[in-house]
């Protein structure tokens, strides 16, 4: 999951990235949460007052970005220690598959959301960017989105801001595509997840929550369908490590 407050996406291997990144122009945007402006607050009270989730608890909408924003308050100091103990360093392989298939070049106009890879820092809302229409070549996104509290909202902010040709790219958890291997990733998902967030950040509630919100978000092909929905062409999808992650991939046309 991706923490506003940290540069947890691609901070593992940051000296490469950004050589990766040499000539491209990269936009990374923190998600706006309550308490962090004065505007962010005002949007957030302007939205409509229905209820959503919040892992598997039900919550008023209004309430949803405070309580996500709290949570990665409290997991930021440790969110790199976790996500490697978590999923055995895997994470990092997850990444590098990302910018595999991004291959920027020099020039390219990159808008990385709610992960932490800018080199210049916007702050702003994923359901309401802060950016004129057809402005980035490539909008990628990194367990990031399952935390947006209006999914289809998101995706149709990244299709306005995303040039004619320009590609959407989220790495995100997904399901798990093999019943032996569900049963076990579950077990190891609620018994030992929120344990090893209490003995090494103290906290077991936000990573119960993690676990939860990762059960929350739909399937690789409903989501998929969400892509499409948005106005997305080409949709596809990688599932990784028997669908513990996907990689989805869909073109402004």
């Amino acid at each position: 999951m991706a923490a506003p407050k940290s540069c947890a996406l691609w901070s593992y291997c940051g000296r490469g990235w950004s050589r990766a990144m040499r000539g491209c122009q990269l936009l990374g945007l923190r998600s706006s949460w309550p308490g962090a402006s004065l505007s962010a607050r005002l949007l957030s009270q302007e939205k409509r007052a229905t209820e959503t989730h919040f892992g598997f608890e039900t919550v008023p909408e209004e309430e949803k970005g405070g309580k996500v924003y709290q949570v990665f308050e409290s997991v930021a100091k440790k969110y790199d220690v976790m996500n490697d103990m978590m999923s055995l360093g895997i994470h990092r392989v997850w990444k590098d598959l990302l910018l595999w298939k991004m291959r920027p070049l020099p020039g390219t106009q990159l808008l990385d959301v709610a992960g932490g890879t800018g080199l210049a820092w916007v702050l702003g809302d994923a359901e309401e960017l802060p950016f004129d229409d057809d402005k980035f070549d490539i909008y990628t996104i990194a367990f990031g989105i399952r935390n947006v509290t209006h999914i289809d909202q998101a995706l149709q902010e990244a299709h306005r801001v995303l040039k004619p040709g320009g590609r959407f790219l989220c790495l995100e958890f997904s399901q798990v595509n093999n019943p032996l291997i569900s049963r076990l990733y579950d077990l190891y998902s609620f018994q030992v997840i929120p344990v090893l967030g209490e003995v090494i950040a103290g906290d077991w509630k936000s990573y119960q929550y993690l676990v939860e919100s990762i059960r929350r978000f739909p399937s690789q092909e409903e989501f998929k369908e969400m892509i499409e929905d948005a106005g997305f062409h080409k949709v596809t999808y990688e599932s990784l490590t028997s669908g513990i992650v996907a990689i989805h991939s869909g073109f402004k046309l």
